[in-house]
C-alpha cells in the first residue's frame, strides 16, 4: 500500500483507474492489478477532496473494501447500501463519477452522500446513519417476493452500528432469514478491539469453501438425530465466542465471519466470494483504519474526518525575489533550501489552524498589498459561530447550576460541547448515534428534577420526534433543546438542511420555540428556554451571526411571546423570524417598511401581529423554514382566528427539497436574500424599482 504525507496538489497519474468507467472491469483484474487500482484510487481521493473539501478519513479507510465489494458483487444488480454515506467517495469514483468528484458538495455538483437520482449504483439515499440494514433488508425481502436472485449488502461503519435502529434491523433479518450480507466496517471508531492472530487463522478457516460444505452437509445429517444439531450449533458458537465477537450476531441469526483485515485485498476477496453465494443472513466483520494511507489522518482521525478545500497559493513570481535587497536574498541562499518543503504545505494539510499559525506574520509582499484596517473595523466584534455561542453558554450555565446535564447524539465537536465535556465529564453524555435514546434519556432525567439540555442538529431531531412528543411534551417535562444547523446548511444538501423543524415543532402542544436574530439574542434565548418550566427549543443556524456584542453574564433573557420592533415604517410590515432578520433590515430601509423581529415562533406575539395587520397594507412573514406549516402559517392562523383579513405574503423555503450549494446561493435561489425579498414585495404591490 502506498502511503502519503501530503495531499497532492496536481492530479496524480492513475492509468489503471482511468480505464474503469464501471465496476465490471474490476472482475477481470488480477490481484496485483486490484492493488494498483486501490493505490491509484486513494491518491485520486486525496487529490479530489483537496480540491473540493469534504468528508475525508472514512473514505480513505474503505478503499480496499470498496474495490473488493464491487469485484465480488454484481453491482448494480446486487444492491449495495453504504452507511454512513460519507464513506462512499471511493464508491462514487469507481461508479462513473471520477471526474465529477472535484465538484462534490458544490452547487450543481455531486451530492455529499449516495443519492438514487445520481447513479443506479446508489441504491438508497443515505445522509443520516444507521439506516442501511433496514433498507437492504427491505430490498432482500422484495427480491424474495418477486423470485429474483440478487444479493443485498449493507456496509455499516464509522460508529453507525451504535444506533438502536441498526440492531432492530439485525434482529428482524435473523428472524426472517433473508439473503442479506451485512459488512461491519469497524474502523476503530466503533465496537471491538483487535483479537490477534488466532482470529485471523479462524477467519481463513471459516471463509473456506470446504468448511462451508461441511457445515451445510453436517446440518442435513444431524437434523435427523434428536438434539445433535443443537449440540453442534452450540459447540461452534462457543468456539467462535472464545476468540471473536461472534456470539452476539450468531444469536441474532447471522452466520458471522471475522474480524478480517479490511486493507488486505486477498483476504477480502476470499471472504466475500464465500459469503456471496451462501443462503441466509451473513455478517462479515472487517477491521479498517480511518484515514488509512494518509499519515496525518491516521494520527488524527477525528480532526481529519472532513477538511475544507485547499487554498492553493500560486508560487511567488520570480521578479519579487529579484527585487529583494541583497542582504535578504543572502539570508535565504543556503544550498539545501531549494529542497526544503515550503511551510504552506503544512497549512494546507492542517484540519484546523493552531493559534501560532493564526498570529504568524505574512510575507512582506502580501502585507504591502493588504489594506490597513480601519479603526471601526478593529473595534467591531468578530462574528462568532452560533455553535460556539451555545458551547460557551452551556459551560457558563453549568457553573451556576449543578443540575444541568449536557446530552448529545455523537455531535460533541459539531455542537461545540468539547469544553463542557472536559470541564464537566460527569454531567456530559454522548449517547452515540441514538437520537431517540438521547431525547428519552433527557426525559427520565427531568423526571428526577435534573435540567437536561439536548444539543442536536435540526435534521437529526427528526429521528427523535416521537420521543419529543410522547416522552417529553405529553408529560410537560423540563427539557431544553438547542437545535443547531437550522435552515439551509449548505454543501451537505437536502438530507442535512434544517428546513422542517419550525413546522413539526410548532404543532407540539406546550412546546416553546424561539429563533434568535443574532448571537446576543441566541445566548439570551438559551437562558430563557433553560429557565422556562417546561419543554423549550432554541433553533439557530449554522455558521456565524451578524456580529452582535455578546453579554458576559447570564442575566439577559427574552420575554416569551413578545416581538421586538426594529424599525417603524408605513404600508408594509416585515415579520421576520430568526436568521432572516438580517436581510429584513436591509429591505425595510429600502422600502420604508416596518421591521418586527418576531423572536418567538411559539407562542406568537398576538398584540404585535394584530396591530401590524390594522395599520399596514401588507404583512410579509420571513423564515428560513418551509412555508408549509411554518411560522408564517402560524401568523395566518392567528389572523384568521381574530377575524382579520389583511394581505399577507408568506416567504420561506419552497415546497421542495433544496439542493446542495453555498448558503448564499441557496438563499438566493429560494428568493430569501434581500434582493429576492424586495422583488417579491414589489411584485405583490405592483411597485417599480424606483
Amino acid at each position: 500500500m502506498k502511503l502519503f504525507d501530503e495531499i497532492p496538489t496536481q492530479r496524480p497519474l492513475t492509468p489503471l483507474l482511468d480505464t474503469l468507467d464501471a465496476p465490471a472491469g474490476l472482475r477481470r483484474m488480477t490481484l496485483a492489478q486490484l492493488r494498483q487500482v486501490a493505490d491509484e484510487l486513494r491518491a485520486y481521493l486525496l487529490y479530489s477532496v483537496g480540491v473540493s473539501g469534504g468528508h475525508f478519513g472514512a473514505g480513505l479507510g474503505v478503499v480496499e473494501l470498496t474495490v473488493a465489494l464491487h469485484r465480488a458483487l454484481q453491482t448494480p444488480h446486487d444492491r449495495l447500501v453504504w452507511d454512513v454515506g460519507h464513506q462512499a467517495y471511493p464508491h462514487k469514483i469507481l461508479t462513473g463519477r471520477r471526474d465529477a468528484l472535484t465538484g462534490i458538495r458544490q452547487y450543481g455538483g455531486l451530492a455529499a452522500f449516495p443519492r438514487r437520482e445520481e447513479s443506479p449504483y446508489d441504491t438508497f439515499g443515505v445522509g443520516h446513519s444507521s439506516t442501511s440494514i433496514s433498507a437492504a433488508l427491505g430490498m432482500a425481502l422484495s427480491a424474495r417476493a418477486k423470485g429474483e436472485k440478487r444479493r443485498a449488502c449493507a456496509v455499516i461503519g464509522d460508529g453507525a452500528l451504535t444506533a438502536g435502529m441498526a440492531f432492530e434491523a439485525l434482529a428482524h433479518a435473523g428472524h426472517v432469514k433473508a439473503n442479506l450480507l451485512v459488512v461491519l466496517n469497524d474502523n476503530e471508531m466503533s465496537i471491538s478491539e483487535n483479537v490477534g492472530g488466532m482470529a485471523s487463522y479462524l477467519t481463513r478457516i471459516l471463509t473456506s469453501k470446504p468448511y462451508a460444505a461441511v457445515r451445510e452437509n453436517g446440518k442435513r445429517v444431524l437434523s435427523h438425530l434428536p438434539g445433535a444439531l443443537e449440540l453442534a450449533r452450540r459447540t461452534e458458537e462457543h468456539v467462535k465466542g472464545m476468540i471473536s465477537p461472534a456470539t452476539l450476531f450468531e444469536e441474532m441469526g447471522f452466520h458471522y465471519i471475522g474480524p478480517i483485515d479490511g486493507h488486505d485485498l486477498a483476504a477480502l476477496n476470499q471472504a466475500l466470494e464465500a459469503l456471496r453465494d451462501q443462503e441466509g443472513p451473513q455478517f462479515l466483520h472487517v477491521r479498517t483504519r480511518k484515514g488509512r494511507g494518509f499519515r496525518p489522518a491516521e494520527a488524527d482521525p477525528i480532526g481529519f474526518h472532513a477538511i475544507t478545500k485547499l487554498e492553493r497559493k500560486p508560487p511567488a513570481p520570480p521578479r519579487v525575489d529579484a527585487e529583494r535587497p541583497p542582504a535578504a536574498a543572502a539570508s535565504t541562499s543556503k544550498p539545501d533550501d531549494a529542497s526544503r518543503p515550503q511551510p504552506r504545505s503544512e497549512e494546507m494539510l492542517r484540519p484546523k489552524p493552531r493559534s501560532e499559525d493564526i498570529v504568524r506574520p505574512k510575507p512582506r509582499n502580501e502585507d504591502a498589498l493588504r489594506p490597513k484596517p480601519r479603526s471601526e473595523d478593529i473595534l467591531r466584534p468578530k462574528p462568532r459561530k452560533y455553535c460556539n455561542v451555545f458551547g460557551d453558554w452551556l459551560c457558563d450555565m453549568a457553573a451556576v447550576d449543578t443540575r444541568l446535564i449536557g446530552i448529545t447524539p455523537a455531535m460533541r465537536e459539531g455542537s461545540d460541547l468539547i469544553r463542557f465535556s472536559q470541564t464537566y465529564p460527569e454531567r456530559y453524555y454522548d449517547v452515540a448515534i441514538a437520537e431517540q435514546h438521547a431525547v428519552t434519556l433527557a426525559a427520565g432525567m427531568a423526571c428526577e428534577a435534573m435540567k437536561p439540555v439536548v444539543a442536536i442538529y435540526s435534521t437529526f431531531l427528526q429521528r427523535g420526534y416521537d420521543q419529543l412528543v410522547h416522552d417529553v411534551a405529553v408529560q410537560h417535562l423540563d427539557v431544553t433543546f438547542a437545535i443547531d444547523r437550522a435552515g439551509l446548511v449548505g454543501e451537505d444538501g437536502p438530507t442535512h438542511h434544517g428546513a422542517l423543524d419550525l413546522s413539526f415543532l410548532r404543532c407540539v402542544p406546550g412546546l416553546v420555540v424561539l429563533a434568535p436574530a443574532d448571537e446576543a439574542e441566541c445566548r439570551a434565548m438559551l437562558t430563557t428556554a433553560y429557565h422556562h418550566p417546561g419543554p423549550a427549543a432554541v433553533r439557530y443556524p449554522r455558521g456565524t451571526g451578524p456580529g452582535s456584542e455578546l453579554p458576559q453574564d447570564l442575566e439577559a433573557q427574552v420575554p416569551i411571546g413578545r416581538a421586538q420592533t426594529r424599525r417603524e415604517g408605513e404600508r408594509v410590515a416585515l415579520l421576520a423570524f430568526g436568521s432572516l432578520n438580517t436581510p429584513a433590515a436591509e429591505v425595510a430601509e429600502r422600502l420604508g417598511a416596518t421591521h418586527l423581529n418576531m423572536r418567538s415562533v411559539k407562542p406568537l406575539d398576538r398584540d404585535a401581529i394584530v396591530a401590524a395587520a390594522q395599520t399596514h397594507e401588507l404583512l410579509v412573514t420571513l423564515e428560513e423554514n418551509v412555508v408549509a406549516g411554518g411560522a408564517g402559517s402560524g401568523v395566518n392562523e392567528l389572523l384568521a382566528a381574530e377575524g382579520l383579513t389583511p394581505a399577507v405574503l408568506n416567504l420561506g423555503i419552497p415546497d421542495a427539497f433544496v439542493e446542495h450549494g453555498k448558503p448564499a446561493e441557496l438563499l438566493r435561489d429560494c428568493g430569501l436574500d434581500a434582493a429576492g425579498i424586495e422583488a417579491a414585495i414589489r411584485a405583490r404591490l405592483n411597485l417599480n424599482d424606483n
